[in-house]
């Protein structure tokens, strides 16, 4: 899954070109709470691409009463799906209603990988996060931003953390309380089974800086990255 980590050389960029930094990693790395915390610190604009797919997920569900739907049901329930511009971040509505504890709920988290591996969900993911990224300085989380998204962003970063340990994470998240180990252990399984799935689109671009976060605090992993992005600015 991932690579050495090259040495870091900040890409020549025109001062007055937005900077745009790319974070990739598997499911449960902390990508998206790290990249909203990075955004914060710097004063750009955060974009989940991961929250894309769980929007368009919600929507083929509130749609289709029954399975199975196909990649032509995603993608015509997913043009209900607008993004509004809150305090630099993007709230994802569907029918200009937020979704968000359906987006995170169990049903959408089954559903979403499958809806990721279709190509032409895929491409129109991509295309709302070039939109939306345009002319802004940004932090855009998720898979294929730093080799598909965006292959020039000015720095791009691949976190990783051990699978238990994402599993951990996730859980707390979750559950709002410290998970009981064969909880984790069940957890574990299922981002596992989950990175299999996901593996075509968590690729550590070859000038990605690679930073394990197993033993990093959150505010250390910000730390280091609002660090490199310094150095462009």
């Amino acid at each position: 899954m991932s690579q050495p980590t090259p040495p870091f050389v900040p890409r020549i960029r025109d001062p007055a070109t937005p900077v745009i930094v790319a974070i990739d990693g598997p499911a449960a790395a902390g990508k998206s709470s790290t990249a909203r915390w990075v955004a914060e610190r710097l004063g750009f604009y955060h974009i989940d691409s991961g929250a894309l797919y769980r929007a368009a997920t919600a929507a083929v569900l509130s749609a289709c009463d029954a399975q199975p739907w196909d990649e032509a049901d995603v993608l015509r329930a997913a043009q209900r799906v607008t993004a509004s511009d809150e305090r630099r971040t993007f709230v994802l509505l569907v029918d200009g209603r937020e979704l968000e504890q359906e987006m995170r709920g169990g049903t959408v988290t089954q559903n979403v990988s499958r809806v990721a591996q279709m190509p032409g969900v895929r491409d129109w993911v991509n295309a709302q996060v070039r939109t939306l990224a345009k002319g802004r300085s940004v932090v855009v989380d998720g898979r294929d931003i730093g080799t598909v998204v965006f292959p020039d962003a000015h720095l791009k970063i691949f976190l990783i953390a051990d699978p238990w340990e994402r599993a951990r994470r996730r859980l707390i998240q979750r559950l709002g309380r410290s998970p009981a180990d064969q909880e984790i252990a069940e957890e574990t399984e299922r981002l596992v089974q989950r990175d299999a799935r996901d593996s075509t689109q968590t690729v550590q671009a070859k000038d990605a800086v690679l930073i394990d976060t197993t033993y990093l605090t959150q505010e250390e992993q910000v730390e280091r990255i609002v660090a490199l992005v310094k150095v462009l600015r």
